[in-house]
């Protein structure tokens, strides 16, 4: 018999919304990690043909330059698009016993709502000495990488009868 080899595959891709606040900090030696969960929401009909949705927590955690950016960028409520591996771990609780915990070590993360960007000559964003308002809106929507077809393939996909 043949020795089968499987491949190392590790990948997960997933879209929710932040639960709470990220937790920012930094390592002992300076190297900036944010931690946050998010709820993805799957539809399905069941047995009597109603519609149900089941929501799923997933921890999320990011390191380096995508945390100082999910730092400026997140908050309770922000949707994203979180792309990853997961890993998992275990430590001892101050019970003594012991806790595993599987969650997605993020390698990209698509913040999926529109934000404020600040303009660069103040001038332009005050009205007359009023509140400031916005210069222009950045559309962080990850459907603008998405093809006619794949948004018309979506939308036809997500309809409810």
């Amino acid at each position: 018999m043949a020795d089968l080899k499987m491949p190392e595959v590790n990948s997960v891709t997933i879209a929710g919304n932040l639960t709470k606040d990220p937790i920012f900090r930094q390592t002992n030696n300076r190297t900036p990690v944010v931690n946050f969960f998010i709820a993805s929401n799957r539809k399905y009909r069941d047995a009597n043909n109603q519609w149900q949705e089941d929501v799923c927590y997933v921890g999320v955690v990011a390191w380096n330059r995508l945390a100082e950016s999910c730092m400026h960028r997140l908050k309770k409520g922000s949707a994203v698009l979180v792309d990853g591996e997961l890993q998992s771990h275990s430590f001892k609780m101050e019970d003594g016993t012991t806790r595993s915990v599987v969650e997605i070590k993020a390698r990209r993360i698509q913040f999926l709502n529109k934000r404020a960007v600040v303009s660069e000559h103040p001038e332009v964003a005050t009205n007359h000495g009023h509140e400031e308002e916005p210069a222009t809106i950045e559309d962080d929507a990850f459907d603008k990488f998405l093809s006619h077809d794949d948004v018309h393939m979506l939308s036809e996909r997500h309809q409810t009868p």
